[in-house]
């Protein structure tokens, strides 16, 4: 469950156009989606009228498709929310023979931080009962702080399933201090499956075990869940880890080089570029970051024109290969100079584009451009370093670091393109506490 940037997708609904969707009929709908859309979409409205309509939505008794998932989803905005008095509600929930509706009632229950000892009883009694998403249900507990409930979770401690032994270990750390099993999530960073990986990372957040950030540095999973685990985990008013500062680690996870991470896949030799570039559009990120460093050997004269064909096609539209495009046009070397302004002008289309799940090619496509064209790259510093124009922090560390990749260069023709004081001045007011640290060391 993750209240972020994606909630407000439908920005032509209102608040009232919403409630009506849910008060009506089926038959009075344009999509049997609607009744999903509108319990999303009414997250933005926090209120008692809001309230409200997702409440009637968990009373209706219609076991029907187009109304069970939308109960999933009233049940986590509910949650989201903090709506108190839908507690005994969503508790009923946990008795449903929909396990994914059990599943976000659970979630919802710790949001809520419900510490009714019946209803975390009905908590603990599903850890014993069979096709429950076990996970859930102990990050909940675990969450709700309900220490009666070790001994049920210490039972999955032996599952199979690396999810739940992981999110059974995190939480017997938190509840009891249990820490003999903690070395098994650094472990599962690297296991063949995606999913498993990144739920690792939330496990050691979870335990709040902030020695293994060195670990989840080198995890090959999205650059989404390794900054989460930095900014979740850096341990307040310490300097360094292991000898590395605070911004080595966000450095790392911004300049997203696969070389430095520990992927889990292999060529026996060496595939086709075309099948290199079809890589990108995988949800497994080990085998992304593996076809970005092999494409990334060769010349972008030999690239540029399989690039510039599945760009036009389809990955201007998808956000994983998009953010890989970005990575392999800062990476690869010996462009053609016909090439350049095809390649500023994407670039310079991700760097603006507003587009919400296309957020994380911002920064790679920053340092892609310092890479081809450093000079426009500095033009436009001061917009990217102003938060008022520049919303996404992340972008704004990034462009630091592009100017650090000038300085390091020491090329005066490049320095003298811009007022070192306005960079300064605006960085070090910056309200995230990230950019404002790069800052002060980089203008000290």
């Amino acid at each position: 469950m993750d209240n972020n940037r994606f909630s407000n997708i439908h920005l032509g609904l209102s608040k009232e156009e919403a409630i009506r969707i849910l008060a009506s009929s089926i038959d009075q709908l344009d999509s049997n989606s609607d009744y999903y859309m509108a319990a999303a979409h009414l997250l933005n409205f926090p209120g008692p009228d809001t309230e409200a309509a997702l409440i009637n939505l968990l009373e209706m008794n219609d076991d029907s498709q187009p109304i069970r998932l939308a109960q999933r989803k009233a049940v986590e905005v509910l949650g989201i929310l903090g709506c108190q008095r839908s507690i005994p509600l969503i508790a009923k929930c946990l008795e449903s023979s929909d396990s994914y509706l059990v599943e976000n009632a659970a979630w919802a229950l710790k949001e809520l931080n419900c510490q009714d000892q019946n209803i975390i009883n009905s908590l603990i009694n599903l850890l014993h009962e069979q096709d429950q998403n076990y996970r859930v249900i102990i990050q909940a507990l675990k969450g709700l702080g309900a220490k009666d409930a070790c001994d049920a979770i210490r039972i999955h401690l032996a599952s199979e399933n690396p999810g739940v032994r992981g999110a059974a270990i995190a939480s017997l750390a938190i509840l009891t201090g249990e820490k003999n099993e903690l070395d098994s999530l650094k472990d599962y960073l690297t296991l063949p499956n995606q999913m498993d990986r990144q739920s690792a990372i939330q496990d050691i957040i979870d335990a709040n075990y902030y020695d293994f950030l060195p670990d989840v540095l080198t995890a090959p999973v999205s650059p989404v869940f390794r900054m989460r685990a930095v900014k979740a985990l850096w341990p307040k008013n310490q300097e360094d880890l292991n000898g590395n500062t605070l911004d080595y680690f966000i450095d790392a996870i911004l300049l997203d080089n696969p070389n430095n991470l520990d992927l889990v896949h292999r060529y026996d030799q060496t595939p086709e570029l075309d099948f290199l570039i079809q890589e990108f559009f995988g949800s497994d990120f080990s085998r992304c970051y593996l076809a970005l460093s092999t494409l990334a050997k060769f010349n972008m004269e030999q690239l540029w024109p399989l690039m510039i064909n599945r760009w036009q096609i389809d990955a201007y539209n998808d956000y994983g290969a998009h953010y890989f495009f970005m990575r392999l046009m800062g990476q690869a070397v010996n462009w053609r100079v016909e090439d350049i302004k095809d390649g500023v002008e994407i670039l310079l289309e991700a760097i603006s584009n507003p587009r919400p799940q296309f957020l994380k090619s911002k920064p790679a496509a920053i340092l892609a451009l310092f890479k081809i064209y450093p000079q426009l790259a500095i033009s436009n510093l001061t917009t990217w370093l102003d938060h008022s124009k520049t919303s996404f922090w992340e972008a704004r560390y990034t462009a630091l670091l592009g100017w650090q990749s000038v300085i390091s260069a020491n090329q005066p023709e490049l320095n003298s393109c811009v007022n070192i004081h306005d960079l300064r001045d605006l960085s070090l007011a910056d309200p995230e506490k990230f950019v404002n640290y790069k800052a002060a060391k980089l203008f000290a």
